[in-house]
């Protein structure tokens, strides 16, 4: 688990500084991820949507700063949820891409 970690902080790393635009996707990709659970689970738990029954991602420009905020009103993972998905970074697609920008792949569209 540990060795799957540092792989997805060197992820992160190289996303953030290297890959911007796929790191935000990342991003945005796991808040339209949190939106499904709680779609999921409001479908038996009505009560589940609370006081926030509209379902969005927010993505909020600060250009004084030079940053981007994303908020989603989903539902986030549990410590759970985090030790089984972090560690799949080895077999992501994500993972793959990362490595074939690495190798000198071409992914121009």
């Amino acid at each position: 688990f540990n060795a799957d970690i540092a792989q997805l902080m060197s992820l992160i790393i190289n996303a953030v500084y290297s890959n911007k635009e796929i790191f935000l996707r990342e991003l945005i990709s796991n808040a339209s991820d949190a939106l499904d659970k709680i779609r999921y689970e409001s479908l038996n738990d009505k009560d589940a949507l609370g006081s926030e029954p509209d379902l969005k991602i927010e993505i909020i420009p600060d250009p004084a700063s030079r940053t981007l905020t994303i908020r989603d009103t989903g539902i986030g993972m549990t410590k759970e949820d985090l030790v089984n998905n972090l560690g799949t970074i080895a077999r992501s697609g994500t993972k793959q891409f990362m490595e074939a920008i690495a190798a000198g792949a071409d992914i121009s569209m």
